[in-house]
């Protein structure tokens, strides 16, 4: 995964910015649901894993990228990547060519929601010591108890 030290400050500004952020209590019921749809699709370990390798190789062959993504079937990586380009986070170009060469790039779209998860990273890196004091507590009670 990519170090907190790898973004920069607008990045990590904008990330805090969109994490303090607070719904209102009109918010439009499509948002709700596209939120709650993309983040069933985009908070699962592939496209994370994938959003990740894109962000840091740009753009790259399907082999190419299975090969970063460890361990993940090539039939997984078939329908991750699908998900992906239905929902315009990615761009995949065929070139026509033989044998056939078929690329993948994050769209902007795609580089937007790697900046908001950067918000992930820094909250981890702003709250790692009370979520270990806390784990430790917690595991600490379960032995004893």
């Amino acid at each position: 995964m990519a170090k907190i030290s790898q973004f920069t400050e607008a990045q990590v500004a904008a990330a805090k910015f969109y994490a303090a952020q607070t719904p209102p209590d009109d918010l439009d019921p499509r948002i709700e649901s596209l939120v709650k749809d993309l983040i069933g699709k985009v908070a699962d370990k592939w496209t994370m894993l994938i959003l990740e390798v894109l962000t840091e190789k740009g753009e790259l062959r399907f082999t190419r990228l299975s090969e970063f993504v460890e361990g993940i079937s090539q039939k997984m990586l078939t329908q991750t990547l699908r998900h992906m380009e239905r929902d315009g986070l990615i761009k995949r170009t065929v070139h026509p060519v033989v044998p056939p060469k078929v690329e993948y790039k994050l769209t902007p779209l795609g580089l937007s929601l790697g900046a908001a998860f950067c918000g992930v990273w820094v909250w981890v890196a702003e709250n790692l010591n009370q979520v270990e004091k806390a784990r430790s507590e917690f595991d600490g009670k379960a032995k004893s108890g």
